[in-house]
C-alpha cells in the first residue's frame, strides 16, 4: 500500500543543541567546511549515508547519540564558535556598506536556484548561476531578497536504461526535509499570496525561506488547501508541462513574487526593494504587478511604467530566439482580460510589451526588455549577439546603439574550488581569500605543492567515478560479478579530460566521436594516454538530446575503450564540483556563439585546470594564448557536418600535440613543469576576473546602483518626475515626425585630409513642435563599409549653435579625424532627457533623407 502524504518528522535537539539547529537552516554550511566538519561528528557514518545533507543528518541521527553530544563540553563549544562565526558572518558590514547611494535592497528573480545538492531546484547554468550570484552578495554584503518557486519534485534524477536511454524520476520533495521555514503571520498562520485566473479561479501559494547566508531565498509554493488539483500542481516540476502550466509558473513567480516580497518586508521588517532584478524573461511579469501597484496609487500606466523601468534591471541568457519563452497573445489577453482584467492596467498596453515581428505572440524577453531601463548579457560575446537579436525592438538605430550591455558570469570560489586549495590559499595567500587579491602570489607555491594538490583531486575524481559507474552499470541490469573492471576503470595519473553540460544540440556533445578511431587512438595511446569524464542531462522533451547521450554511452559502453572514458549519469551540483576539481582540462565545443557565457570552465580553471575549448561566451573574452587552448572554428562553413568535422579535426589535433604533450613532459623529478607553468597562468590571469564576487562588484556598480538612483529620481514629490517624464515621451513620440535634418554643411577638411586633422560641422535641424533642449544633434564618424555604411561609428555631440523662430535650429561641432583609410561621417537627432539612460531608450532616431552631407575619402 502507497502512502497517501509523504512528510518528514524532524528530530527535536536537545536545548543544548538549538544552535546547530540555527546552522542546519542557514545554507552558509553549503559554502563553509568547517561547519560541514562539525555536522560529520554529529554521526561520520550516518554523514556519509545521507550524501552530507544536514537536514537529512538530523533526521537519521540515533536520538541517543544527541544526548551524548549535548554533555559533551568540547562538542558544544564548537558549536557555539560555529555559530558565532555565522552570526558575525551575517551581521559584519561588508564592502558594500562603504558604497554611496546604493539601493537599500535589491530584488533578484530567477525560476531556478543552485544553492546546494541538498536543495535540488536548478537544472543548469541558469540555477546554478543565480545561486553563485546570491551567495557572492552574501559575502560581500549586498542586500539582496531572492524569489524563486519551490518544485515539489524538482527537475528531474536521471538514470540509463540498458540500451544507454536516458530515463527520467521525479522524487517527491518534502520541504519538512529541506533547509527552509515557512514564512508565517504574528499569529502563526502561513502567510499566504493570491494570484487571479480567468472564470472566477485563484492561485494560492504559501511562501518557504532558504536562508542563504545573509540573503533571504523566498520559494513560492503552490501545494496548499486552498487550490484546486490543477492550481496545486503548478510547482510541481521545474520546466515542466506545457504552455497554459508554464504560463502558471511565471505568473506566480512574477507577480506572485512580487507580492511575497511586499509580505515578507511587512512581516519581518525587511527593507523593501529599490531595485528589481529580473533573471531571464521567466519573471518578466514582476514589471507588470509593479505597474498595478502604482496604477492604483493614482499613477497613469505611462507614468508608473516610467517609474518601475528606472528601478529595473533585466539580464537576458539566451543566445538563440528559440531559447525564449513565447505564449499566445490570446492566453496572455485571456489572463488579464475578461472577468481578471486588472481595471488599472489596460490588456491591450499588456500586449503591446510582448509584442514581437511574428503576429498573435507575446515574447517575454521583449517585455522584459521594454520594462526594464537596464538591459546585459552574459559576455561581452553575449552582448554582441543580444544586440544583433534584439535590435528590432530599436528599429532605425545601429546594432552597435542597441542598449544591452554586458556584465560576464562569474562563479562563487568557495563553493567551486577543493577544499585543499582553498587551505593551501588560506596559508600561503592570505589576502586571497579574504579579499580576493594578491593573485601574483600563486608564483610563489612551490610546483611540488600544486602537483600534489592536482593528484589528489583528481584521484578522488577517479574514485567517485568508479562508484557512480558501478550503481549505474547496476541499474541497467548488470551483475556484480561481471563489473571486477570497473575497479581499474580510469587511471588517477593519467591525463583527464571533463566535459559536463546539458545536453541541446548546439552544444555538441558528440563532436569528439565525429571520428571514432581518431579518439580511440588518443584514449590508448601507450605512451599520451588520456581519460574522458562526461556527464550531462538532457531535458525530458528533448528527444534528440537523449540520442546524443545514448550514443556517448554506446561508445563508452565499449570494452577496448571502456576504462578511459566513462559517462557519468544525474549531473547535479556535488558531481558538478568533483569534476571541475579533478579533471586536468576541461572541455567545451559548443557551435559558436550559441554559448551565453558558460561557467564550469572558470570554476575549472579556479582549481588549477585548463581549458580547450571554442572561443564563445567568456573565453572569448579572456583567451589570451596561453591561459589554455583555442579550438579553431570553422565560421561561415554552411555544411554543418562538414564544420562539425574541421573543427572535431582540429580538436584531436590539440589534444594529440599540444595538450598531452604538455602534460606527459616531465622533468627529472617527475613534475610538468611546463604544463604547471601554465597552471600558473591560468591561476593569475584569470582568477581575479572569474570570480562571482567580481561579477556582484559590476552589478552594485553599473546596474544596481544607477538603478536605484534612477528610481529615487522619479519617485520624489508624490511621483511628480515620472508624471513630467512619461508626459515629455508622449509630446516627444507625437511631435518626432516634423524632426528632419535639413542640412548638413563641412569645413576645415582641405583637399588631402590627413590623420590628426579636425572637420567642422554644422547641421541644421528642423525641430518642428520640440525645442533643442528635446534633443540630441551628434556627428556619427568612422570607417565606412562597401556600401557607405558607418561601420561601429564613433558620436561627438554638436552644440547648439542658434535657435530661429521658425522652429529650426543650427547645431555645430568637430569630428575628429583619428584613423587613416576610409573615413565618412553622418548626422542624427535622438531624444535627450536628464531621466534617460541611453540615446536609444526611447527607439526614436532621425538622420538625413539623402547622404549627400557623407563625405568618403581616405585619410592620410
Amino acid at each position: 500500500m502507497r502512502a497517501i502524504r509523504r512528510f518528514t518528522v524532524r528530530t527535536v535537539l536537545p536545548p543544548e543543541l538549538a544552535s546547530l539547529g540555527e546552522l542546519v537552516r542557514n545554507l552558509r554550511w553549503s559554502w563553509h567546511p568547517e561547519t560541514l566538519d562539525l555536522f560529520a561528528e554529529v554521526d561520520p557514518e550516518v554523514w556519509e549515508r545521507v550524501g552530507h545533507d544536514p537536514v537529512a543528518l538530523l533526521g537519521a541521527v540515533d536520538p541517543a547519540r544527541l544526548r551524548e553530544l549535548a554533555a559533551d563540553r568540547r562538542f558544544l563549544r564548537r558549536v557555539a564558535d560555529a555559530a558565532d562565526d555565522l552570526h558575525e558572518y551575517t551581521t559584519a558590514p561588508g564592502w558594500y556598506q562603504s558604497i554611496p547611494d546604493a539601493p537599500r535592497a535589491i530584488a533578484y528573480f530567477s525560476p531556478e536556484y543552485g544553492i546546494a545538492a541538498a536543495l535540488p531546484q536548478y537544472s543548469g547554468g541558469l540555477g546554478i548561476l543565480a545561486g553563485d550570484h546570491l551567495k557572492a552578495a552574501s559575502d560581500l554584503g549586498v542586500p539582496i531578497l531572492a524569489v524563486g518557486l519551490l518544485y515539489r519534485h524538482g527537475y528531474f534524477t536521471q538514470s540509463l536504461s540498458p540500451e544507454g536511454w536516458q530515463l527520467e524520476h521525479y522524487p517527491s520533495l518534502d520541504p519538512g526535509g529541506l533547509p527552509l521555514t515557512l514564512l508565517r503571520e504574528e499569529d502563526g498562520t502561513p502567510v499566504r499570496v493570491a494570484i487571479g485566473l480567468p472564470e472566477g479561479r485563484t492561485l494560492h501559494a504559501q511562501i518557504w525561506i532558504a536562508q542563504v547566508g545573509r540573503v533571504p531565498l523566498l520559494l513560492l509554493d503552490s501545494d496548499v488547501a486552498e487550490n484546486d488539483a490543477a492550481a496545486r500542481d503548478v510547482t510541481d516540476r521545474l520546466y515542466g508541462g506545457g504552455t497554459d502550466h508554464r504560463l502558471m509558473q511565471e505568473l506566480l513567480l512574477g507577480v506572485g513574487g512580487v507580492r511575497a516580497i511586499r509580505a515578507y518586508c511587512r512581516v519581518t521588517g525587511h527593507p523593501e526593494p529599490e531595485v528589481f532584478h529580473t533573471n531571464e524573461g521567466h519573471a518578466g511579469f514582476l514589471g507588470l504587478e509593479r505597474i498595478r501597484e502604482l496604477t492604483e496609487s493614482r499613477l497613469s500606466f505611462d507614468e508608473a511604467l516610467e517609474a518601475v523601468r528606472a528601478g529595473t534591471v533585466f539580464t537576458t541568457h539566451t543566445p538563440v530566439p528559440a531559447g525564449i519563452d513565447r505564449f499566445p497573445a490570446e492566453m496572455i489577453a485571456r489572463q488579464f482580460g475578461g472577468d481578471n482584467a486588472w481595471p488599472t492596467v489596460p490588456v491591450d498596453r499588456i500586449l503591446a510589451l510582448g509584442a514581437e515581428k511574428e503576429p498573435g505572440k507575446f515574447n517575454m524577453a521583449a517585455m522584459g526588455m521594454r520594462l526594464a531601463q537596464r538591459v546585459n548579457g552574459v559576455s561581452e560575446l553575449h552582448g554582441e549577439v543580444s544586440r544583433e537579436m534584439f535590435q528590432d525592438l530599436w528599429p532605425g538605430f545601429d546594432v552597435s546603439d542597441v542598449p544591452i550591455g554586458s556584465i560576464t558570469n562569474g562563479v562563487h570560489a568557495p563553493t567551486w574550488v577543493g577544499r585543499e586549495i582553498m587551505e593551501l590559499a588560506g596559508r600561503e595567500l592570505p589576502s586571497l581569500v579574504e579579499r580576493a587579491q594578491g593573485w601574483e602570489g600563486v608564483n610563489k607555491i612551490s610546483d611540488a605543492d600544486v602537483w600534489a594538490i592536482r593528484g589528489r583531486l583528481r584521484a578522488r575524481l577517479v574514485e567517485a567515478a568508479r562508484e557512480r559507474l558501478r550503481r549505474s552499470w547496476l541499474a541497467r541490469g548488470a551483475s556484480r560479478a561481471e563489473l571486477g573492471w570497473i575497479d581499474d576503470a580510469l587511471d588517477p595519473d593519467v591525463l583527464t579530460i571533463g566535459f559536463a553540460r546539458r545536453v541541446p544540440s548546439y552544444k555538441r556533445l558528440t563532436l569528439m566521436l565525429k571520428d571514432p578511431d581518431r579518439l580511440r587512438q588518443l584514449l590508448l595511446d601507450p605512451d599520451k594516454p588520456v581519460q574522458i569524464v562526461i556527464a550531462g542531462k538532457a531535458h525530458p522533451a528533448d528527444e534528440g538530446g537523449k540520442k546524443l547521450i545514448q550514443q556517448i554511452v554506446k561508445f563508452a559502453d565499449a570494452e577496448d575503450v571502456r576504462h578511459r572514458v566513462v559517462f557519468l549519469p544525474d549531473y547535479d551540483m556535488a558531481l558538478g564540483q568533483l569534476m571541475v576539481q579533478g579533471a586536468d582540462v576541461w572541455m567545451n565545443n559548443p557551435l559558436r556563439p550559441l554559448e551565453a557565457c558558460g561557467t564550469s570552465g572558470m570554476k575549472a580553471a579556479l582549481n588549477g585546470g585548463l581549458n580547450l575549448s571554442i572561443r564563445d561566451g567568456w573565453w572569448d573574452e579572456w583567451y589570451d594564448g596561453t591561459n589554455g587552448w583555442a579550438i579553431p572554428t570553422a565560421d561561415g562553413v554552411g555544411d554543418p557536418d562538414r564544420r562539425d568535422e574541421l573543427e572535431a579535426g582540429a580538436l584531436y589535433d590539440l589534444v594529440e600535440h599540444e595538450v598531452a604533450d604538455r602534460f606527459y613532459d616531465r622533468a627529472a623529478d617527475g613534475l610538468p613543469l611546463r604544463w604547471l607553468e601554465m597552471v600558473r597562468h591560468t591561476l593569475t590571469s584569470l582568477g581575479p576576473k572569474v570570480l562571482a564576487g567580481r561579477m556582484l562588484r559590476d552589478y552594485v556598480v553599473d546596474l544596481y546602483t544607477p538603478a536605484a538612483k534612477s528610481g529615487r529620481a522619479l519617485l520624489k514629490d508624490g511621483y511628480e518626475p515620472a508624471r513630467g517624464f512619461a508626459a515629455w515621451k508622449l509630446r516627444l513620440a507625437q511631435a518626432w515626425p516634423g524632426v528632419r535634418v535639413e542640412h548638413v554643411e563641412t569645413s576645415n577638411l582641405g583637399d588631402t585630409p590627413e590623420v590628426g586633422a579636425s572637420l567642422e560641422v554644422r547641421a541644421t535641424i528642423a525641430l518642428g513642435e520640440l525645442r533643442p533642449e528635446d534633443v540630441r544633434v551628434q556627428a556619427a564618424y568612422g570607417p565606412v563599409g562597401l556600401h557607405d555604411e558607418l561601420v561601429r561609428p564613433a558620436y561627438t555631440t554638436l552644440a547648439l549653435e542658434s535657435d530661429g523662430d521658425d522652429g529650426r535650429a543650427v547645431f555645430a561641432g568637430t569630428v575628429p579625424l583619428d584613423r587613416t583609410g576610409s573615413f565618412g561621417y553622418s548626422v542624427r537627432v535622438v531624444p535627450d532627457h536628464p531621466l534617460m539612460d541611453t540615446p536609444a531608450e526611447l527607439g526614436l532616431v532621425t538622420v538625413p533623407e539623402e547622404p549627400a552631407g557623407m563625405t568618403n575619402g581616405t585619410l592620410r
